[in-house]
């Protein structure tokens, strides 16, 4: 086993980081968008202990079929459980930095599923609670949609009363949860001027480069922990694959400095739910459309289907949602997903409530002792990440869709159970469902 801080040991990557993610390192300063741009604080005690809960592990877990099977854990924060730390740590980073900078105070606004707005949070709470800033300098509001809220958390951004006005949380009660992304857009769009104008900059977080630089030094510690030596698949549960784009940038700057080629670059496995089954279903039609699904037929009480192996075998509901954190439809980042998976290699698997349940004891057995052990009652289970991307890949295998690769590394994105949390106060929560909503409570 190998373990690093993902952030603190590659620090001085980040640099080369960025300029793979992004053209302009400086701020946008304007009434009509903002970004506090890409300089880093100095790498100081106070940053470090900031930083200090972006820590990974490379954990081997024996061999399955003609496999050998790794994890790659990226669960270490407890007040997280998922990888959406490292990300939320470099934005706040930044944030820090620019207040530094300039004296302005910066509020970070982001639309979530909810495990971003539970790192965003939890980042925010360590930035001040490091002593990198002051509660009225830096803040965040997050708008998660309600069927997420069995996943948020109680923090001190909660139960304190000066940091919870400050750091609301909004719930978006709508048919469609992914109408949060278009509400916080037409928030920002509408009062980020009216914000600047009384001194507070308003940072609409979403922009996919805000959650690249991050995760490129996957890359990194995997060429320290385990050098690319034969064929190698990553797979990853995935909305949107922020962290599979992220990793495949780090590896864009391993060969482009000639620490690693694009002959040894390994393959990726995308692995979805039925709910969302999108960059699948681009990946293999080009198309979104459902209509790519295979025909399912009721079957003893469960849908079965044998047409497609990259599909469930059987479900207990062709629609069913199997974790409410995986809901983008038509992703933007398929394009680019599909362009490195033609060049490198790779597949794309969907898997089931059904198949996870089956998988289950096999899962357990192969997590056991790695740190990112599964309760024995599935029930008490609240983020299925990991479970999916375990089962996809067993999948996979029994159905040949890895033969090419001997090796295959398990991003383990998320895992955490109902005993991990206390879930967030409902008097820490405002209900909205316009832009008035939303700007009664920020625009305060």
């Amino acid at each position: 086993m190998h373990a690093a801080n993902l952030l603190i040991d590659y620090y001085d990557r980040l640099p080369a980081s960025i300029a793979a993610c992004v053209d302009d390192l400086e701020p946008v300063r304007s009434d009509i968008g903002f970004s506090p741009g890409y300089h880093l604080p100095a790498l100081d005690a106070d940053v470090e202990r900031f930083l200090s809960v972006a820590t990974a592990r490379w954990e081997p877990l024996g061999e399955y079929g003609e496999h050998r099977l790794t994890l790659l854990d990226l669960t270490g924060n407890p007040a997280t459980g998922t990888t959406k730390t490292f990300a939320s740590l470099m934005i706040v980073a930044r944030a820090v930095e620019y207040i530094r900078r300039y004296g302005e105070a910066v509020t970070i606004f982001s639309p979530t599923s909810a495990n971003k707005g539970v790192a965003l949070r939890d980042a925010v709470l360590r930035a001040i609670e490091a002593g990198l800033v002051r509660p009225d300098q830096l803040r965040t509001v997050i708008l998660a949609p309600g069927s997420c809220l069995a996943k948020l958390r109680s923090s001190r951004l909660s139960t304190d009363p000066e940091l919870r006005e400050l750091n609301p949380m909004l719930v978006y009660n709508g048919p469609e949860p992914e109408q949060v992304k278009a509400l916080g857009r037409a928030f920002a769009d509408k009062y980020a001027g009216d914000l600047r104008a009384n001194g507070e900059n308003l940072w609409y977080s979403l922009d996919l480069a805000n959650y690249l630089v991050a995760d490129t030094a996957r890359a990194y510690f995997e060429h320290a922990a385990s050098p690319v030596a034969g064929p190698r698949l990553h797979a990853h549960a995935v909305s949107s694959a922020f962290g599979l784009l992220g990793y495949h940038r780090g590896r864009d700057v391993l060969e482009s400095s000639g620490a690693s080629s694009q002959e040894h670059r390994p393959a990726s496995l995308l692995v979805q739910h039925l709910g969302t089954p999108d960059m699948v279903l681009n990946l293999r039609n080009g198309s979104f459309d459902r209509a790519g699904l295979p025909q399912y037929a009721l079957t003893d009480g469960l849908y079965r289907q044998s047409a497609d192996p990259r599909f469930p075998a059987v479900t207990y509901d062709p629609d069913e949602v199997l974790d409410p954190t995986f809901y983008t439809h038509r992703p933007a980042t398929s394009p680019s997903m599909n362009a490195i998976i033609e060049r490198s290699g790779g597949d794309g698997i969907v898997v089931s409530l059904a198949e996870c349940v089956a998988r289950y004891p096999q899962v357990r057995e192969l997590l056991a002792g790695t740190g990112c052990e599964l309760p024995a009652d599935f029930r008490t289970l609240r983020e299925w990440s990991l479970v999916m991307a375990m089962t996809g890949v067993l999948n996979a295998v029994d159905r040949g869709l890895a033969d090419d690769w001997r090796d295959v590394v398990v991003h383990g994105s998320g895992r955490y159970t109902s005993a991990d949390y206390t879930p967030l106060e409902p008097e820490a929560m405002t209900e909205v469902a316009t832009v008035e909503d939303v700007a009664a409570v920020v625009c305060r």
